[in-house]
């Protein structure tokens, strides 16, 4: 197996990490939930949870060498063959990817109206975003069809040469652009506004529905759940530290959301926009603001759409490469022949999630109340990604020997540090996550 570089995994680590859901729904969510108090919150979850959870994929990675599946059986205690099935959480990143592609096609499609006149109104811009997704099933496909081919380039490339590398452009492009569209909202009026907003505690929309977001925004964010950082760290030189690399990426992951926050509220309230536009912030009330500001406003707008694209794309490839690596290394697939199965199936599932939103097919594939689309986002984001953490921590908790964990542990950190993080993942954060799980599913109100 081909190892990344150290830097190389923290960027494609961090490129896994960071996604639309920090440049999109993190911005967003905090709005609808009052700014600084949720971001305490989601800081406060980032580290006893997700951070946690993301350690204990790159111990098990780097310990095992070797695919999802077999990691399981691997490091168990008892070597029974029956924890292959704890690969199962690499297909929800399969199917993450077929609708993620999707959205990527519309980031596509944004990137070129903003070299043209971009709406001057939220009735326009609504009625634009409406369209595209109900009525342009063609050039849905056709920017579907481009991120598909990009993905699957890059994979095919293998660990070094394609992931690693396209994260080492990517990556720092990615902080370049964000940079220069912080840098220009640093000389807006606007700005301490929006950093007011984003740090002084409102505790009145903290309810039981914002603590829930915050923990599913850092579950999320961090790419849990899904095997990409088990990957990752299988390709992780034996002797790096894996307990370091993992805040790196923490860090890199979170500051990424936080400046697209600050960003994000400082163009909305530069335009005297409300904080709490929601899921349409990014394909509707931006494109308003960025069409306000004339030529300065389709620079803006393709930087930070470039930026969304950019963020897109690492995680994108990041979500392919654990079931390709299942494919090579249980069944004896050759990379090509992995790449062309499952890059087949994840373009065929998102041409299925586009025309669910569709009128001419949504109707046909609206199932329970759901359209494929929604389905597949539920699916993986509240069913099995927070079951594959669950089990991951158990898993690590009573069926792992502790003494092998904390030898390799204590290479990096103090016998304290590892028994805190111990306690954390073999009793705190299963509970924590169940908790979501049912509220989620409607068990528990």
């Amino acid at each position: 197996m081909n190892k990344f570089s150290r830097i190389g995994f923290i960027f494609a680590a961090a490129g896994s990490a960071v996604g639309l859901g920090n440049i999109w729904k993190f911005p967003y969510v905090t709005g609808e939930f009052g700014g600084g108090a949720f971001v305490l919150v989601y800081l406060l979850c980032i580290v006893f949870i997700g951070l946690v959870v993301f350690i204990a994929e790159s111990f098990l990675g780097q310990s095992s060498e070797v695919n999802v599946s077999s990691t399981f059986i691997k490091v168990s205690k008892s070597k029974n063959s029956n924890w292959k099935y704890g690969g199962f959480m690499v297909f929800a990143g399969l199917i993450i990817l077929s609708f993620y592609s999707v959205v990527l096609g519309w980031i596509l499609n944004y990137i070129v109206l903003s070299f043209g006149n971009l709406p001057n109104s939220a009735e326009l811009a609504g009625s634009g975003f409406n369209q595209l997704v109900s009525e342009d099933i063609g050039l849905q496909i056709v920017f579907h069809s481009i991120v598909a081919l990009i993905t699957i380039f890059i994979v095919l490339r293998g660990i070094k040469e394609g992931i690693e590398k396209i994260n080492l452009i990517l990556m720092p492009l990615l902080g370049i652009i964000l940079f220069g569209l912080l840098a220009y909202a640093l000389s807006l009026d606007s700005f301490s506004k929006a950093v007011s907003f984003m740090f002084s505690a409102n505790w009145s929309k903290i309810d039981e529905n914002a603590l829930l977001a915050a923990l599913g925004q850092a579950f999320f964010t961090l790419s849990l759940g899904i095997g990409t950082i088990m990957t990752y760290s299988a390709s992780l030189p034996k002797n790096e530290n894996f307990i370091k690399s993992s805040f790196y990426v923490a860090i890199v992951d979170t500051s990424i959301a936080i400046i697209a926050g600050l960003i994000i509220f400082s163009f909305l309230f530069e335009a005297g926009a409300q904080s709490s536009a929601g899921p349409g912030l990014v394909f509707i009330s931006l494109p308003v603001i960025f069409g306000q500001w004339g030529t300065l406003g389709n620079i803006i707008a393709i930087s930070f759409f470039s930026a969304l694209l950019f963020a897109g794309i690492t995680s994108a490839v990041s979500m392919i490469e654990p079931v390709l690596m299942l494919f090579i290394e249980r069944f004896n697939m050759t990379r090509k022949k992995a790449v062309i199965i499952c890059g087949s199936i994840f373009y065929l599932l998102g041409i299925i999630a586009l025309l669910s939103m569709s009128n001419a097919f949504k109707d046909s594939l609206t199932f329970f109340g759901k359209n494929a689309f929604d389905w597949m986002d539920f699916i993986t984001s509240s069913v099995s990604m927070p079951i594959a953490a669950i089990v991951t921590c158990l898993f690590l908790g009573f069926f792992v020997d502790k003494q092998t964990i904390q030898n390799k542990f204590t290479q990096h950190v103090s016998i304290g540090m590892f028994n805190i993080w111990y306690v954390l993942v073999k009793y705190i954060v299963p509970l924590a996550i169940t908790i979501l799980l049912l509220n989620k599913l409607g068990v528990i109100q």
